[in-house]
């Protein structure tokens, strides 16, 4: 444990040069506007996933101001089946607060990047690091695992000031101020690879990490006991029963969830606590008409949906329409792009 902390992100720069993650699409240019969007999409998302939207986001919308320009709805119809939409509606009032008060260009600084909606401190660091070469940290889920080994930091992050202090390990590990400018970009990258691709939560390959020669947890054989966490968020499930009406022509009834609440700000088929409450719906006279599908399964980071889905044919006229948007007919051409809770997306695309 001889090591300074500046050999430290040393190793780090140089690993990542060599064997880091250098071919990601948002990597190019250091843009902000990339670096931003990939951010907020790799939040509880896998890289894997990612790559995908993100392309075809900065296609649809390529630098803040069309993102600010654009609605809701078409913002939430890219991001459909990314899941976790609150990031999304935070992207969109974030783009246009960028265009609003700082005429469409990010701040260069981690401290004025919070004062921003949905960017959080590590995000802000993360922004700015890369970007703009700030001498600041992240810690995303992949570098407090890598920072609470390394120092071997064992108290309970769940607990606010234990969390102050593991951003405090974080802060002391980066580079000197003499090699900001130059390492800051490939160091803060490095960081959340070795998080990704070696540090892992599992059998992490501390043979192959550059910086086993500085880690407490290594040294000391247990990894896997980093971080300490006492708090744990407990699996629940709820049974939801969703009411898909279509006339004989392929509309579908579709209305736009509450917020707060689950899939909010999304189309979604009607949705229901109970099979009564969806029959009872339903016109009268069509009631034994509606086919109740067996329960499948939707799992969601801490709770499982089982959803039912109740179907049934009606003309137009039985359902009625209403200006707060609760409720419409969309057509089979127009449902694919709005932004749909994803089982209800492949509930309609198997049709």
């Amino acid at each position: 444990m001889g090591a300074s902390d500046a050999d430290f992100a040393t190793r780090v720069v140089r690993w990542q040069s060599r064997h880091g993650r250098n071919d990601l699409p948002w990597q190019t240019l250091r843009d902000p506007y990339r670096v931003w969007l990939s951010e907020i999409m790799l939040q509880q998302t896998q890289v894997v996933t990612v790559k995908a939207y993100f392309t075809r986001f900065v296609e649809r919308f390529p630098d803040v101001a069309s993102l600010a320009a654009a609605s809701l709805d078409d913002v939430l119809g890219l991001w459909s089946g990314l899941g976790y939409y609150s990031r999304a509606r935070n992207l969109h009032r974030c783009a246009q607060a960028l265009v609003l008060h700082h005429g469409g260009a990010f701040p260069r600084d981690a401290q004025t990047l919070t004062t921003l909606p949905g960017i959080g401190r590590s995000t802000a660091a993360a922004i700015a690091s890369l970007c703009f070469s700030e001498r600041v940290a992240i810690l995303d889920a992949n570098v407090k695992r890598v920072v609470s080994r390394v120092t071997g930091f064992d108290a309970d992050v769940a607990v606010a000031a234990n969390a102050r202090a593991l951003w405090d390990a974080a802060t002391g590990l980066l580079p000197a101020e003499k090699r900001a400018v130059q390492d800051m970009a490939r160091y803060t990258q490095g960081m959340m690879d070795l998080g990704a691709l070696v540090c892992t939560p599992k059998k992490p390959g501390c043979s192959e990490c550059p910086v086993q020669v500085d880690c407490r947890a290594a040294f000391a054989g247990d990894p896997e006991r980093y971080p300490v966490r006492s708090r744990k968020l407990r699996r629940s499930s709820q049974s939801i029963w969703l009411l898909w009406v279509e006339t004989e022509w392929g509309d579908v009834w579709l209305g736009r969830r509450p917020t707060p609440g689950v899939w909010a700000g999304l189309y979604c088929l009607p949705l229901f606590e109970s099979e009564q409450a969806l029959l009872d719906a339903v016109p009268a006279y069509a009631r034994a008409q509606v086919q109740v599908a067996p329960a499948f399964l939707h799992v969601l980071t801490h709770k499982d949906l089982h959803l039912h889905v109740g179907r049934v044919r009606l003309p137009a006229g039985a359902m009625r329409e209403d200006a707060s948007g609760e409720g419409r007919w969309v057509s089979s051409g127009d449902w694919p792009a709005l932004g749909l809770p994803a089982p209800v997306r492949k509930i309609l695309e198997r049709g």
